[in-house]
């Protein structure tokens, strides 16, 4: 995303890796829109996008209750979402300029953690590591660099990767679609796998390390994130395979003692039961489509943050 004076420049990922689409945005509903319809996705690039909705509010004199409640609406699991309004919300003044410079700040911070993230991940890749990961967590989901994938890109700049693995990610394919794209655009080797693949790679011991990201981290390490990382852990765990969560220390939710009280957000039936537009699922077929699952901490071998990697039992406060 890029800040111009007609407002916020948001790719939208909904187009990719087919079309390079950029949304104009110049009102606080136009951002909650983006949010709400993964023009915009990833924890900390959803946190990014609310700031500067947020400056876009205080631009057009709109009440700031009232931009935070409908941003804050937009998606109930991402802790960045209302990690980066309730910042916005504590400064003093609803001047534009302060609310614009404080977004723009979050910003650029993001983008120093992810940094930070990579080097301090970087140091669990063993030599000759054959990475797999699930769906994406690259500079899209981030002010740039990326969490789980910001480890990957500083860990083969240090010449210790030789294979990325990325899981399709279904039923949005952010993976295929995203991962695949930024991975392409760094030149690092990988294959995209279908999601039920995972266990079948770990199995005939083609996997060394396995690296999600996280849209939540509740106090005692249980972790909320795209649907199909609980199924990975469980997996890793089964065939002796470290497990690692990456993301930065505002996806820390010390207020929620565990993952039990995270909210999981259920989106539309039309995400599973079609593939392009096109349907594929029988008329009437009853769908659950959960956005994201619960994996324990305890299945979770290290959580990496800029402030270094954090081992079990977790007790973030």
């Amino acid at each position: 995303m890029r800040w111009a004076e007609d407002g916020l420049l948001l790719l939208d990922q909904r187009c990719l890796p087919l079309e390079t689409t950029w949304l104009t945005l110049n009102d606080w509903q136009g951002v909650r829109d983006a949010i709400r319809d993964m023009a915009v996705r990833g924890a900390p690039a959803i946190g990014i996008a609310a700031a500067y909705g947020m400056a876009l509010a205080a631009r057009s004199k709109v009440e700031r209750s009232e931009a935070a409640t409908g941003l804050a609406a937009s998606r109930p699991t991402a802790v960045n979402l209302f990690w980066a309004i309730d910042r916005i919300m504590a400064l003093d003044t609803w001047d534009y300029g302060t609310v614009l410079r404080e977004a723009q700040a979050i910003e650029a911070e993001d983008r120093a953690c992810n940094e930070r993230i990579g080097a301090h991940g970087a140091g669990l890749v063993p030599d000759r590591a054959r990475i797999l990961t699930i769906c994406n967590t690259g500079s899209l989901a981030t002010g740039g660099h990326g969490t789980a994938l910001g480890i990957i890109r500083t860990a083969h700049a240090q010449g210790k990767v030789v294979q990325v693995y990325a899981c399709e990610t279904r039923p949005r394919q952010q993976g295929l679609r995203l991962t695949a794209w930024e991975l392409l655009q760094d030149q690092i080797p990988f294959a995209c796998i279908a999601d039920g693949a995972a266990g079948s790679l770990m199995r005939a011991r083609e996997v060394d390390l396995v690296v999600a990201g996280a849209d939540r981290i509740a106090a005692n390490g249980d972790t909320a994130n795209k649907l199909g990382t609980y199924t990975l852990a469980v997996l890793a765990r089964s065939h002796g395979i470290p497990f690692v969560i990456a993301a930065p220390e505002s996806t820390l939710d010390p207020k929620t003692e565990n993952g039990a009280l995270i909210p999981i957000e259920e989106r539309d039936p039309t995400e599973l039961l079609e593939v392009g537009g096109v349907r594929v699922g029988p008329i009437g077929c009853p769908v659950f489509n959960p956005a994201f699952d619960l994996t324990p901490g305890k299945l979770i071998d290290a959580i990496v943050t800029e402030q270094g990697v954090h081992r079990a039992p977790y007790r973030f406060r």
